[in-house]
């Protein structure tokens, strides 16, 4: 999926919860062996596992590989829904 304002695509692919790729990366805000903090395209992912190493890193591209034991994938924030319709009946 496209964010108009980066422009840039966010995808995640999972093979055999041992290697994770992503696109639309924006910047890693945290990281060690259990959690990897990412900001996306489309809103800030945490990635909790054990034996987390970022494999390959290139924020300029947007892409960030991950290897280890994933346990879970969890979004927060985000783009906000509605437009302005949404915000004008809140």
């Amino acid at each position: 999926m496209q964010n108009a304002e980066t422009g840039r695509e966010h995808a995640l692919t999972l093979v055999g919860r041992k290697r994770l790729s992503l696109t639309g990366v924006e910047d890693v805000d945290c990281f060690n062996e259990q959690i990897v903090v990412l900001r996306t395209s489309q809103g800030t992912l945490t990635v909790a596992g054990a034996g987390l190493n970022i494999s390959q890193l290139s924020l300029e591209a947007g892409k960030v590989e991950l290897e280890g034991e994933v346990d879970a994938l969890e979004y927060s924030g985000g783009k906000k829904k509605g437009g302005w319709l949404g915000r004008l009946l809140r």
